[in-house]
């Protein structure tokens, strides 16, 4: 069994068609299709089976693409360890960011990282927590930065906890409500009793979002149980615009509610302490990936550009 059989097998899985994974692996068609003969016939047992949705492992192919994966990590961490030999003339990141903190943070850190590391090739993969958290776990990524969960299920990631973002209520400038906010010096906006928002009408951004189970979460401890939903959407920048036109009330964390294009101008205000309405931005590693010189460095140049 050879390196280039395993990426082979993973590749084909992946691609579910031999003719994409051929393409992908810069090989011939034919020839990829022989080598997967030569090793089937070698194990002497099919690794997939044709169906119309493509070609997908049979049981020994599912066995066989776990171990590829694993194997294929073992041969990538060992050419990241020869790189940390070479001083980082040369190697690759593999990192995860949620979209929103790419935008957010990435900008500054590859400025400074670049300014270290000219020749480290850096692959950044820009999806939900919950796909890269998945991605994590394989060893696709070599750690992600994103917000840590509520409550951690998945005890092989460990979290490191860099910032805590607390989430604000948008608000159109004319709603009553503004009026009923207190004015305080430990808050950067007036604190709003959360309680206040039941029977208001509400923009919620999508359930697998992290910012939509922070804000379940707050109004779940506010005793409000039955949210009046009138938009459910994605995007956190047009739900903040949807509330400045007075179309609901929303809630989004702070650092976000900076990138909100100015085309109307709400009003943000606080929420209080007990209600726990915040995020903690973290990067998220397992014990079995290997951090690299240039994962570390990496990582320190973000820490210090979230220090300023």
């Amino acid at each position: 069994m050879t390196n280039r059989e395993l990426l082979y097998v993973k590749t084909i899985a992946d691609e579910k068609n031999i003719t994409a994974a051929a393409k992908k692996l810069y090989v011939a068609q034919p020839s990829l299709s022989q080598a997967l003969q030569r090793l089937e016939e070698q194990l002497g047992t099919p690794l997939f089976k044709r169906t119309t949705g493509g070609l997908l492992p049979t049981y020994a192919g599912e066995r066989y693409y776990h171990m590829a994966c694993q194997v294929l990590k073992i041969y990538e961490n060992f050419e990241i360890e020869i790189s940390d030999i070479n001083n980082l003339k040369t190697g690759r990141i593999h990192a995860g960011i949620t979209n929103h903190l790419g935008a957010l943070l990435l900008p500054q850190t590859m400025k400074r990282f670049r300014q270290i590391c000219p020749f480290v090739e850096v692959n950044v993969t820009e999806e939900t927590t919950a796909v890269l958290e998945k991605r994590l776990l394989t060893g696709e990524l070599d750690f992600v930065v994103m917000h840590a969960p509520a409550q951690v299920q998945e005890t092989r990631i460990r979290y490191e906890v860099l910032q805590r973002d607390p989430f604000v209520v948008v608000l159109p400038p004319d709603h009553p409500l503004i009026a009923r906010a207190r004015v305080t010096e430990q808050a950067p906006y007036p604190i709003l009793d959360i309680r206040l928002l039941q029977d208001q009408p509400m923009i919620r951004l999508s359930p697998e979002q992290r910012i939509r189970q922070v804000t379940d979460a707050v109004l779940k401890r506010a005793g409000i149980r039955q949210v009046r939903t009138v938009m459910t959407l994605k995007n956190h920048t047009t739900a903040q615009l949807l509330a400045a036109q007075g179309i609901g009330v929303t809630m989004v964390p702070l650092e976000y509610s900076r990138l909100t294009v100015e085309r109307s101008t709400p009003v943000l205000l606080s929420i209080e302490e007990r209600y726990k309405a915040w995020w903690e931005l973290c990067i998220a590693t397992t014990d079995e990936n290997f951090l690299s010189r240039a994962d570390q460095l990496f990582i320190r140049c973000m820490k210090e550009c979230i220090a300023g």
